[in-house]
């Protein structure tokens, strides 16, 4: 299930000036438009916009009720525990290993003969003896 976290911010109230924009009804689009893409360009998806009483004090006892103008925007929480893991539909195959360096053989000094070294034996006996 996808959770969201919100943000609530007050509608533009006046419009924005724009080039050949004229009339009233276009700057105000114009500052709406400004308003949604910036707030896209952060990660956040329009929702909704909601007209909301709000009472404020008037006076020492008063209080007024006014109406509010405010948009809703989302975007998705992301939770790690609810991250889907990969299927995997085979075995993983064993990662690719390079083989043990050997040691390079060393001249004999006497000789000049190539002897190659190699490990003892698991049974402690010396394999050139």
């Amino acid at each position: 299930m996808t959770r969201f976290e919100y943000r609530v911010i007050p509608a533009p109230t006046k419009g924005q000036k724009a080039k050949g924009l004229r009339s009233a009804d276009a700057r105000f689009a114009n500052a709406m438009e400004l308003l949604l893409n910036e707030m896209a360009a952060d990660g956040w998806e329009y929702d909704r916009a909601e007209f909301l009483p709000n009472e404020e004090r008037s006076g020492l006892t008063g209080s007024n009720k006014t109406w509010r103008n405010i948009l809703v925007f989302r975007r998705p929480v992301h939770d790690k525990r609810e991250e889907p893991r990969p299927q995997v539909d085979h075995a993983p195959e064993p990662p690719l290993t390079a083989p043990a360096p050997q040691p390079e053989p060393q001249p004999a000094k006497e000789t000049g003969q190539i002897i190659p070294l190699t490990a003892p034996s698991r049974d402690g006996s010396d394999p050139q003896g």
